[in-house]
């Protein structure tokens, strides 16, 4: 972050097309250094994750003709910022030199005496051709591409398109916020001499997972997408390019293409589910049912008591990710480590929880891969007779493990390590919810499947589109016992065996 005595600096960054993986190396630098970002409205908000400072919605939301914000008042607040001393990221899709208005809000600032760098961006027709399968330059059929704007300011009394030499261009035309004047650009084009057979295409929503792809000739290409009911931000593209596309891109054929998942886990916890579902061609949407925090003050005393004492413990039982990381760092701040763990055994639920060890260079000793307490317990309870087990656990963890082992004559002390509280805004949630037209919901605890049926009631329907998909038969339990239909359920515990159950199902042929 900048200090306010210092003089600001403002930062035109292209936030590339829509997949957020797309911004350069240098754009996610600086959001990450940002005081404040101000973003357009064809940002992914997905790239708001890289930053701490705050951010504001400007422009290409319109309401009718007009722009929420008008661009004075976006080169107002970019000048107002950096002479406050901040770091200000100005956020824009593509990039803010290709069809944007980059260079009117540069020339703003150095008239102002701002200093101020530009960051290019992936612009949306280099993206819509890769991810739709267009060559626009194969050297068998076109030696070169021209970009041209489809919207021309309004109050513009003449066209400064040139639609006779543009029907001449011997090469690929991509037109960029076209789609509202799509029949009479094709129709221009025919009037001065293109062959109305050239094949023709527009891209809605290029890179992200409900991209969509309509083709025809030139002639019949508005008719065909008032038909598809395509919808922006789109582009146009024309030449023999469209002609050489595959049934599908390679895009289109990632596992998850085109599916909404609802990432229920904790807030801080989205982010690699989401990379995890975005690389496969998904759409996350973040649902945080719950949040997590470290245990309170007399949580904090029973765990220093168990760890002071952890030497008289045969076993140290683990049921989640979360349950490891609460552990450690309870245990560093009693200002001790690993070597306090030396003769104990460990044994925990799941991939995911292993890994979480492994991090920590700590090797399991066992690791059950039926999931749930009853896994962990069938995994050990041969071996953990008559022996003494701490399990670190949240506070809401249910009895099951500790129950089973009792029964099995084993002694289990379980110690709260983190806790559960609810969503703070439910109401936000259900807006996200209806929003976001959820193809799968992922459930990963019976807590967040209950929670899931209480602040989403239209799961319990019959007839609600979104299917559900748990990570453990544990949480399929809760899941039906709050009322929910269950679709998917993981073979392991963990968000990856999730979306694998996911992929299963939709690769499912129609019956």
């Amino acid at each position: 972050m900048m200090n306010a005595n210092h003089s600001g600096r403002v930062y035109l960054v292209g936030a590339g097309p829509g997949d957020p993986r797309l911004i350069t190396l240098r754009g996610a630098e600086l959001l990450e250094a940002a005081d404040v970002v101000f973003y357009d409205g064809l940002v992914n908000p997905l790239l708001l994750q890289l930053t701490s400072g705050r951010t504001e919605r400007t422009a290409r939301t319109r309401s009718g003709e007009h722009a929420v914000v008008r661009q004075d008042e976006i080169n107002r607040r970019l000048i107002e910022e950096a002479r406050a001393g901040k770091c200000v990221v100005r956020l824009k899709g593509g990039d803010p030199f290709i069809f944007g208005r980059g260079s009117e809000e540069l020339q703003a600032l150095q008239d102002a005496n701002v200093p101020c760098e530009v960051v290019p961006g992936i612009t949306a027709a280099t993206a819509a051709g890769v991810y739709a399968g267009f060559s626009y330059t194969h050297r068998d059929h076109s030696s070169a591409v021209a970009f041209v704007t489809g919207h021309e300011t309004p109050d513009r009394e003449h066209s400064h398109l040139d639609y006779a030499a543009l029907a001449r261009f011997p090469g690929t035309l991509v037109f960029y916020m076209g789609l509202a004047r799509l029949p009479d650009i094709c129709r221009q084009l025919i009037h001065h001499g293109k062959d109305r057979t050239t094949p023709a295409s527009v891209v809605s929503m290029a890179s992200l997972p409900d991209q969509r792809v309509v083709a025809a000739s030139l002639q019949n290409l508005a008719a065909t997408v008032t038909e598809a009911e395509l919808r922006a931000p789109s582009l146009i593209v024309i030449g023999e390019c469209v002609g050489q596309r595959a049934a599908a891109s390679w895009f289109e054929r990632l596992p998850l293409f085109g599916l909404r998942i609802g990432i229920t886990r904790a807030e801080h916890q989205i982010a690699p589910v989401a990379e995890s579902i975005i690389a496969q061609g998904g759409q996350p949407v973040s649902l945080p049912l719950i949040s997590i925090h470290p245990p309170n003050e007399q949580q904090r005393t029973a765990v220093r008591a168990a760890i002071d004492e952890i030497h008289t413990y045969d076993w140290l039982l683990f049921t989640s990710a979360n349950a490891v990381n609460g552990f450690l760092q309870q245990l560093w701040n009693s200002g001790a480590d690993s070597r306090r763990l030396a003769g104990l055994r460990i044994a925990v639920v799941g991939t995911a929880t292993a890994a979480a060890l492994e991090e920590a260079c700590l090797q399991p000793d066992v690791v059950a891969h039926t999931a749930g307490a009853a896994g962990l317990a069938d995994s050990i309870v041969s071996q953990a007779t008559g022996q003494r087990c701490l399990w670190p656990s949240a506070d809401r963890a249910r009895p099951e493990l500790r129950n089973q082992l009792e029964a099995a004559q084993a002694t289990v002390e379980q110690m709260t390590v983190y806790r559960h509280e609810d969503a703070d805004d439910e109401n936000d949630l259900r807006e996200r919810f209806h929003a976001a037209s959820l193809d799968w919901i992922g459930l990963s605890s019976p807590l967040i499947a209950r929670n899931a049926a209480e602040v989403f009631p239209e799961l319990r329907q019959s007839d609600c589109p979104t299917r559900v998909v748990t990570i453990s038969p544990l949480t399929t339990r809760a899941a039906l016992e709050a009322g929910l239909s269950v679709q998917a359920e993981a073979d392991d515990s963990g968000w990856d065996s999730m979306l694998q159950a996911i992929r299963h199902q939709h690769s499912r042929p129609e019956s």
